[in-house]
């Protein structure tokens, strides 16, 4: 396994949950890190600020830029992106985390929840990548990775939820397309999906709530197979739609459990995956 020593990652969302998760660990291997998020002042039902996460990554080894940037302005983004080459030399990986979720019908979903998702997850994924390639081409090891599921055009993924899905799934094609657009020039581009739900604020606020999270995995486990993914050789490396335990198998770690909320207990799949296809 390759490190991320020295390199830097810039990482939407990244003021808790995933995002912070795949920072800190980031951290760990000495990497700088550019945390792109909104927050920057305490809410009571969604712990962490970009400064707090700052510092968790300081602590943990590694350096940190608080960035202030809500990704559905592209102007936020491109002074951002700036901001984080000035001061780390480059960008060397984008992790586009940042995300919105409703899970509704078609008539219950209200028009301004659909906007957000689509503006949230697919377009400022989009945004993001388009002002991180210039920096991302000059790298010696570029990486994108989305945190969105395997594309399957089963209609049991879209019933439920249409417009969530349909802006997670664009996510996906946008590691579908760009992976081969971007391949000339060595910048890899995967997805990373949990295999079971993880407990984050939006498990506990909008999901399955306490009870969810206990039979969910903590946000260690992507951030680990995270890392993992963005250590390797971009240009043997590229068009994947990894799964955070697969990941890590595949690395050697054979104690999963340790990233369990609630060690032995059984696990709720994700939402994407089929838990009868789990290895």
């Amino acid at each position: 396994m390759g490190t991320l020593q020295g390199r830097t990652l810039f990482i939407t969302g990244a003021s808790r949950g995933i995002g912070k998760a795949i920072a800190v660990a980031a951290a760990r291997q000495g990497a700088n890190v550019a945390i792109a998020a909104k927050t920057v002042e305490p809410h009571a039902k969604l712990p962490g600020t970009i400064f707090s996460a700052a510092e968790e990554v300081e602590a943990a080894g590694g350096k940190a830029l608080a960035l202030q940037v809500d990704v559905r302005s592209e102007e936020q983004i491109a002074r951002a992106m700036a901001e984080a080459a000035e001061r780390f030399g480059g960008i060397d990986a984008l992790v586009n985390n940042a995300s919105a979720i409703f899970l509704a019908g078609t008539v219950e979903t209200p028009m301004k929840r659909f906007d957000l998702m689509h503006q949230v997850n697919v377009r400022a994924t989009y945004a993001c990548t388009q002002a991180a390639i210039p920096y991302l081409a000059r790298s010696g090891n570029p990486h994108i990775l989305n945190l969105s599921p395997p594309l399957d055009l089963s209609p049991r993924w879209f019933a439920s939820h249409v417009a969530y899905t349909m802006s997670k799934y664009g996510m996906s094609l946008c590691v579908l397309g760009m992976a081969e657009e971007l391949r000339p020039q060595g910048i890899a581009v995967n997805a990373l999906w949990p295999r079971t739900t993880i407990a984050t604020a939006a498990v506990v606020n909008l999901l399955g709530g306490e009870e969810m999270a206990a039979h969910s995995r903590k946000p260690e486990i992507v951030g680990d197979a995270a890392v993992a993914i963005l250590a390797r050789e971009a240009r043997a490396c590229t068009g994947n739609f990894f799964i955070d335990d697969e990941v890590l198998r595949a690395e050697g770690v054979t104690d999963l459990d340790r990233y369990a909320v609630t060690p032995g207990a059984e696990l709720y799949p994700d939402l994407f995956l089929d838990p009868e296809k789990a290895p």
